[in-house]
């Protein structure tokens, strides 16, 4: 039998104006450089198309062999400040979760507040919420690293 859907949220602030933030969030070429789930891994762009009803693919894993496919699919877009999309995570053929993604950015005095709300539905015997927030962790503290480095400001 298969573990329940699992929900958590994650909160930051970042030092840069909501327009900035929202396109490293949301450009697929921004996002292979901060979104895989771990320094080890690698996220590759396969196909782009950021709009309502868009699709997008991603390979991630190690890189020498970013085994797993990131599908996802844009659902509801308010730029600069909302994103609702889903993620299917799936290696040789098999669907291992899906999970349903908002993102809600408020602009503050010093940068830009943003909250990520993760609903995930395993489609495995495996319990995924750690895997997911983990990945969600390393990759929003990789974002952080490199807007605090300027690499991406």
């Amino acid at each position: 039998m298969t573990q329940p859907t699992v929900v958590f949220q994650m909160n930051r602030h970042f030092t840069i104006t909501k327009d900035r933030l929202w396109h490293l969030l949301t450009d697929p070429h921004a996002r292979e450089i901060w979104g895989a789930p771990s320094d080890e891994d690698t996220l590759t762009l396969e196909k782009a198309d950021f709009r309502e009803g868009g699709q997008e693919r991603h390979r991630c894993g190690p890189a020498e062999e970013p085994q797993y496919s990131i599908d996802t699919h844009w659902y509801h877009i308010e730029a600069p400040q909302l994103a609702c999309f889903s993620e299917t995570v799936s290696a040789q053929g098999f669907r291992f979760a899906v999970s349903l993604v908002r993102y809600h950015l408020a602009e503050t005095d010093s940068g830009t507040d943003l909250v990520v709300d993760v609903a995930v539905a395993a489609l495995t015997d495996e319990d995924m919420r750690d895997d997911f927030q983990n990945g969600w962790t390393s990759g929003l503290d990789r974002l952080a690293k490199l807007i605090a480095d300027k690499q991406l400001s």
